[in-house]
């Protein structure tokens, strides 16, 4: 079998080349179909009859219009019914117990392939693999959770993404303090934690600053009234400038931000289109393209269930949007550098604390 940090790399920039730039962000928007408080399939699906696979997905509790992963998932399948005339749909989760449920029902909608979207999935999708051993099954931001041979998993160096707005974020402060509030805590929200404060902690032994970061978890994708309070608290200890990695609850987040006349940095998807003049720029994770990739070689027999693939700066899948129009090009080709230095290697970028301290300490 062959070695799948090269098969997935090469894999995937296949998918980057005959995919839908991330550039334009604003044809994700609005992408999803109806929704509700249960499941809903969505009304764009081609028909049945001449479809070669059905691919169908699981949203976690933010919806799959959260402005964020889930609507790139989403996107991600859009692309495949269009380009290869597949049947795709979604389910909604409200809350955590849905999540078995939505799966059961994807394997019941005659799946080929089931998507869990989340880290949160991770343990209703191994359940779901193990009592349907013939469905393809993968999960998103997190690694395959039993070693089943049915299920996929599909992580993301966020972050390096996360380092370079950070850097960025420090490099433009007027105030020496920069925020960040994240979703439920966890590891994989511990790479956008880690990675922010040591861009941060870079900047600061590059510039000879001392730019400090506040850091919040909401503990919810959701609840975008949540991520408002989170920022105008950051604001008034004096942050100008607040990442969010937080799915639906980052919208209140960037909101807030506008409100008060600050800077905002966005995720998963270039966020500018939220607020005009607010979102300094975004870390981008690629779902859509790594998606479409995934998927297409999982059906066609190219990739065996049971991978475990990590992307990042060196397989385009992460970064920061080519807009530098707040943050100005100096900086942009700063940040540039940097991420030609996490690609090199010459930046092992963080994503723990213990490699967070360590990190720093070398600094």
């Amino acid at each position: 079998m062959p070695d799948q940090s090269s098969l997935s790399r090469r894999g995937f920039l296949r998918g980057v080349a005959g995919a839908c730039a991330l550039g334009a962000a604003g044809t994700l928007v609005g992408c999803g179909g109806s929704s509700s408080d249960e499941s809903t399939d969505s009304s764009d699906s081609s028909d049945s009859s001449t479809a070669s696979y059905k691919v169908e997905m699981v949203t976690d509790t933010g919806g799959v219009n959260d402005q964020s992963f889930n609507q790139l998932s989403w996107a991600g399948l859009q692309q495949l019914q269009e380009e290869e005339g597949w049947e795709v749909s979604y389910l909604e989760s409200s809350q955590e117990s849905d999540y078995a449920t939505n799966l059961d029902k994807a394997v019941d909608d005659g799946s080929d392939l089931v998507w869990g979207i989340g880290f949160a999935m991770a343990d209703a999708v191994g359940n779901a693999a193990k009592v349907n051993p013939d469905v393809q099954f993968a999960i998103v931001d997190n690694a395959n959770p039993t070693g089943a041979s049915n299920i996929t998993g599909l992580t993301f160096r966020a972050q390096e993404s996360s380092f370079l707005v950070g850097y960025i974020a420090a490099c433009v402060t007027s105030s020496g303090t920069v925020g960040h509030v994240l979703g439920i805590e966890s590891d994989a929200l511990r790479l956008f934690e880690f990675g922010y404060k040591a861009g941060v902690a870079y900047a600061n032994s590059v510039k000879g600053t001392n730019v400090q970061v506040l850091t919040q978890y909401a503990e919810s994708f959701s609840d975008s009234a949540l991520g408002s309070s989170i920022t105008q608290s950051m604001i008034s200890e004096g942050a100008d400038i607040v990442f969010h990695s937080a799915g639906g609850t980052g919208v209140g987040v960037i909101n807030a931000c506008k409100d008060a006349g600050i800077y905002a940095i966005g995720v998963d998807m270039d966020q500018s289109y939220l607020a005009e003049g607010t979102v300094l720029t975004s870390a981008l994770k690629k779902v859509d393209v790594a998606i479409v990739d995934v998927s297409k070689r999982l059906l066609s027999g190219e990739l065996e269930g049971g991978s475990d693939i990590e992307l990042g700066l060196s397989e385009d899948a992460v970064g920061i949007p080519e807009d530098y129009s707040i943050m100005g090009e100096d900086v942009y080709n700063e940040a540039m550098e940097v991420a030609d230095q996490i690609k090199d290697g010459t930046i092992d970028v963080p994503g723990t604390q213990d490699e967070y301290d360590t990190y720093v300490a070398s600094l």
